[in-house]
């Protein structure tokens, strides 16, 4: 049984823990006066996280838990405050006294810490990784982020659902369609209504675009930084080329405001344009596999085993790539729009390159297949009552996301990026690396910093 989420809500008479597993979701009633309950580190090692956000923002202890240091409260955050209690009100707080956050380190002769982050050199969120060394030789690694704890449940709470479209589309950039299209599943259950079949072709369209885009991205950055730079002129030059095509598709070039009531897409651009890029892709999937060079930097590299991703819960293709069968997007709908999971083997850096082609190749062809000239649309209006989720297969995996409703208002807001998971099981690729090889590994994965700090 695989976790997907760990979190909380104040009930206000007591807190409730929502355990969301793939086969099962269980709830836990506990008391305000002594707020704990067992943690599930033990069995789940991805909790770990969960968890100790829940006690940052909530101030519930976790049993028997192996860290109970805090995530969101930084250095000179106030110990006392739970920023998502229901009786927490402050528009701003007071810097508290510093408290030194102990990394997990090893000593010893000849061994030195290297520190990198949170601020970096490139044009990237803030997250830090303090790396334990024996020469180039990588021993530990621990990641630490949540820098920019930006308020986002507290600030969805108390609002019509309607109205937190613009704050949900933004939370994070490679995944703003993914994070749309979630939230109008939400709403549309709440409205007892289904998504009509056009619409839903329409909303997966745009959803394997930005897939798309994301991972030509990746296909320049990775070989890049294996020091075959021609790799990220080329794919830079592919990733503009299909986000101007995305703006005249969605109105954005990050699709912002794309996923709605109904949608128009103008396939006589789209269609052309994308059996271009499929040309381009297979020219450069030929081309790169004849380079040596690369594929020495490639093979054996930051391996996440089978094993490993399976007990770290982790999803998306950082998962496909270690040989795990596991896309949202496995179903009856998607198959019979030519949807094919794509699989490595070994975990490694070659594998989540070579994944990353195949998917593009995949959304091609199923973009293809979805097209309808069919315009059916949809119209909101009650939001019921309850307690609602969505599960939708994003660029970098499963995002989660938990909306509670009262009286046609947001009670309780909540997602889980795939980042959150997979970070979380990325320190254990790297130990029969050299620090060196930490940027291709980092890039391989491609996580989300944005997608932790809500």
């Amino acid at each position: 049984m695989r976790l997907i989420a760990r979190f909380a809500i104040d009930n206000c008479d007591n807190f409730e823990i929502i355990d969301v597993f793939d086969k099962k979701t269980q709830k836990h009633i506990i008391d305000k006066k002594n707020p704990q309950i067992e943690t599930l580190t033990i069995q789940y090692p991805a909790a770990i996280w969960m968890e100790r956000k829940i006690t940052d923002e909530f101030g519930i202890k976790f049993i028997n838990s192996f860290d109970n240091r805090p995530t969101i409260k930084h250095e000179r955050f106030p110990k006392y405050i739970y920023p998502l209690r229901k009786d927490f009100n402050k528009t701003d707080i007071d810097f508290s006294v510093f408290q030194e956050y102990k990394y997990e380190e090893i000593s010893g002769d000849s061994v030195y810490v290297v520190p990198v982050g949170p601020i970096h050199a490139g044009i990237i969120e803030p997250g830090h990784f303090q790396f334990s060394q024996a020469g180039e030789q990588i021993l530990h690694l621990e990641v630490r982020h949540f820098y920019k704890y930006r308020g986002i449940e507290k600030m969805c709470e108390n609002k019509n659902p309607l109205e937190i479209k613009k704050i949900v589309e933004r939370i994070s950039g490679n995944e703003s369609i993914a994070y749309q299209i979630a939230l109008f599943d939400i709403l549309t259950q709440a409205n007892e209504i289904n998504i009509p079949q056009s619409l839903k072709q329409k909303y997966s369209i745009l959803l394997e675009i930005e897939r798309i885009i994301h991972h030509l991205t990746d296909l320049g950055f990775i070989p890049n930084d294996a020091g075959f730079g021609a790799a990220l002129a080329f794919m830079s030059k592919l990733t503009e080329d299909t986000r101007r095509i995305f703006k005249k598709i969605s109105g954005h070039r990050f699709g912002f405001g794309a996923i709605k009531e109904e949608i128009n897409i103008d396939y006589d651009i789209l269609i052309p344009f994308l059996k271009d890029l499929e040309k381009e892709i297979v020219f450069f999937r030929d081309w790169i596999e004849d380079i040596p060079s690369v594929w020495d930097r490639f093979d054996t590299t930051g391996a996440l085993t089978k094993e490993k991703a399976i007990k770290y819960s982790v999803v998306g293709l950082a998962a496909r790539a270690s040989g795990i069968k596991i896309d949202r997007r496995d179903n009856k709908f998607y198959k019979n729009f030519g949807f094919k999971i794509q699989l490595g083997n070994k975990g490694e850096v070659s594998d989540r390159f070579r994944v990353r082609i195949a998917e593009i190749l995949n959304s091609i062809e199923m973009i293809k297949n979805l097209q309808t000239k069919q315009n059916e649309k949809i119209e909101f209006k009650t939001f019921k009552d309850g307690e609602y989720m969505s599960f939708i297969e994003s660029s970098i995996g499963e995002l989660f996301m938990f909306i509670k409703i009262k009286n046609n208002l947001i009670e309780r807001f909540y997602v889980r990026d795939p980042s959150h998971i997979n970070w979380q099981a990325f320190h254990t690729t790297i130990y029969k690396d050299i620090i060196a090889d930490f940027p291709l590994i980092n890039k391989s994965f491609d996580l989300s910093y944005a997608g932790n700090d809500l």
